[in-house]
C-alpha cells in the first residue's frame, strides 16, 4: 500500500469510470478547478450519505469558488449511480473496483474499502490540504472555510 500524500506534494493521477460510461482523469481539471478528492467507504451507509449530502447542499458556493467535487469509493458504477439518483447528488462518484485510487491514495482499510479521507488539490495539481478526520454532516462548510483560508 502507498504512503499517503501529504499536503504540498504532487496529487497521484486518477482515471474512473463514473455513471454513464464518463471516464474521469484528475488531470482534466488541472489549470482549470480546485479538486476536492474525497474517499468514503461504502455508498448508502449512514455517514457516507450525511457527508454526500452535505457536499450536494454546499455545490453552489463550491461551484462559485471554482471547486470540483469527486467522490470515490470501492463500490460499482451501479450502486454509485442509485446512490446519486436516490440523493440526487450533484458531483460525479467514481468506482474504484480495482482498489487501484485508493491504493495510489494510501487510504485503503484494512477491510479493503476507502477510509474516509479528503484531499484538496490546487489548480496546478499540488495537494494543499488533506483531511484525516471528516465531520460528515458539515463537511462541505470544511471545504469552503479551507479554500478561502488558502486563498484559492
Amino acid at each position: 500500500m502507498s504512503e499517503l500524500p501529504k499536503a504540498g506534494e504532487k496529487a497521484p493521477n486518477i482515471e474512473a469510470e463514473t455513471y454513464g460510461g464518463e471516464r474521469i482523469r484528475l488531470n482534466d481539471f488541472l489549470n482549470k478547478k480546485i479538486v476536492v478528492l474525497y474517499f468514503y467507504p461504502r455508498d448508502n451507509t449512514p455517514g457516507c450519505t450525511k457527508e454526500a449530502c452535505s457536499m450536494r447542499d454546499g455545490m453552489d458556493e463550491l461551484k462559485r469558488l471554482g471547486v470540483q467535487v469527486i467522490g470515490v469509493s470501492t463500490d460499482s458504477v451501479n450502486s454509485h449511480e442509485g446512490f446519486q439518483k436516490k440523493y440526487n447528488l450533484n458531483f460525479p462518484l467514481l468506482s474504484d473496483k480495482e482498489k487501484k485510487i485508493i491504493k495510489d491514495y494510501g487510504v485503503e482499510s484494512e477491510y479493503g474499502s476507502a477510509r474516509r479521507i479528503t484531499f484538496l488539490i490546487d489548480k496546478s495539481g499540488l495537494i494543499r490540504h488533506v483531511w484525516l478526520k471528516v465531520n460528515t454532516s458539515e463537511h462541505a462548510e470544511e471545504v469552503l472555510n479551507k479554500v478561502r483560508e488558502l486563498g484559492l
